[in-house]
């Protein structure tokens, strides 16, 4: 018989795993926070050191700074999609592993794009230059250059309105490589290093196990799940992610989520005995790792909320999002200046006497994990949405 899942049940499992309902114990690690849901978004780093410690009581965008650069149970670099996250340093060989497989096809035309010869020497000269080394982006343009040859500096690589060199076409996959991660900033400047500084010996785990792993994990923070939706959410072609769905179909199990077909690890059916998620409020920062990989979006962004805390494309996560009883119910946005931060907060209902309480202690919450004085303001959010 198929086991059938609501969309209530499916979403308090997850908000349950993700530590939003309630957050998890005081003196977790942060790593392994980042393990369970698979990583958070960290283009922009301030957004997830409040990811993390959101879901951890009693943390402060310190706990989650000690993890990364003086503990190292975190780490930044490239994880899916191609963009930015914080990862569990010690899923590394996992992530290098199953992000290298997916195949990929270069934006960029012939001229331009880099040959499969050229992106090898590339990345073996980003991890000769970084083994040893933290460095800023034109520091390693000259050294990439200067291991490679001219052609690597060519200017030719159309980004953000210039044009850069042509071997950082290549840094994406460097990251996915396991050589080049983000190490501390050097004033304002991005600096890059090694994850081998930190994990000597660093090898990729065996493919197949690797994505067989990464499939499992997804399913455990966002199942259930189809492969195109597994396939959007890490960056790959869709075609690709269901040949793997397909064989590990004997590690998973098909369910009927609220009439579709989706799926669940095998050995992971267990749904949550209540589906009560009344009177939580939770305010998550811009592409919080819960909004990204929660589907279908139709469910977690009712109504108003799909044209208001959505890009037109779809993508969630442009919009830092309130959520009530669990759904997305509104947007906020946060200013800062010194130790006061302004969090103004844009419901798309009215609130309630008990919900305007609510949100004040999760607005103190987001002020005690920013290290700052937060002061609420309920009315319309003007900021536009982060590319």
């Amino acid at each position: 018989m198929t086991l059938q899942v609501s969309w209530p049940t499916a979403n308090a499992r997850r908000l349950q795993r993700h530590a939003l309902l309630p957050p998890g114990a005081s003196g977790t690690d942060p790593g392994e926070t980042a393990a369970v849901i698979c990583g958070a978004h960290a283009q922009v780093l301030s957004a997830a050191e409040l990811s993390i410690a959101l879901r951890i009581e009693g943390a402060t965008r310190a706990t989650v700074r000690r993890a990364l650069w003086d503990e190292y149970s975190l780490i930044k670099t490239y994880g899916p999609r191609g963009t930015v996250h914080l990862l569990a340093v010690d899923d590394l060989p996992i992530w290098t592993a199953a992000l290298s497989a997916i195949p990929h096809r270069s934006p960029f035309p012939d001229g331009v794009r880099l040959t499969p010869e050229q992106q090898e020497k590339i990345v073996a000269a980003i991890g000769h230059a970084l083994e040893d080394a933290e460095m800023t982006i034109d520091e390693l343009d000259q050294a990439v250059v200067d291991r490679v040859g001219a052609w690597a500096g060519d200017r030719i690589m159309p980004a953000f309105q210039e044009l850069w060199p042509r071997w950082r076409q290549a840094v994406g996959m460097a990251g996915h490589r396991g050589v080049l991660c983000f190490g501390p900033n050097r004033g304002r400047r991005v600096t890059y290093t090694s994850p081998r500084r930190w994990l000597p010996g660093l090898q990729p785990a065996p493919q197949t196990e690797a994505i067989a792993t990464m499939i499992k994990r997804y399913l455990y923070a966002y199942g259930p799940a189809t492969p195109n939706q597994f396939a959007q959410w890490i960056g790959a072609p869709p075609v690709w992610a269901n040949e793997q769905f397909e064989m590990l179909q004997r590690e998973l199990i098909k369910v009927d989520f609220d009439g579709t077909h989706a799926w669940v690890a095998r050995g992971d059916t267990e749904m949550p005995r209540t589906t009560d998620t009344r009177g939580s409020i939770t305010l998550l920062p811009y592409f919080d790792a819960y909004v990204v990989g929660s589907q279908p979006r139709d469910r977690l962004f009712p109504g108003k909320a799909s044209a208001r805390a959505l890009a037109p494309s779809g993508q969630a996560g442009n919009y830092p999002v309130m959520l009530i009883d669990g759904v997305v119910a509104g947007v906020w946005h946060q200013r800062r200046s010194g130790r006061r931060i302004e969090v103004t907060v844009e419901p798309l209902t009215p609130l309630s006497g008990a919900r305007r309480e609510a949100l004040e202690t999760q607005v103190n919450r987001i002020g005690e994990i920013l290290e700052a004085d937060p002061r609420l303001t309920v009315g319309t959010v003007s900021a536009g949405g982060h590319a």
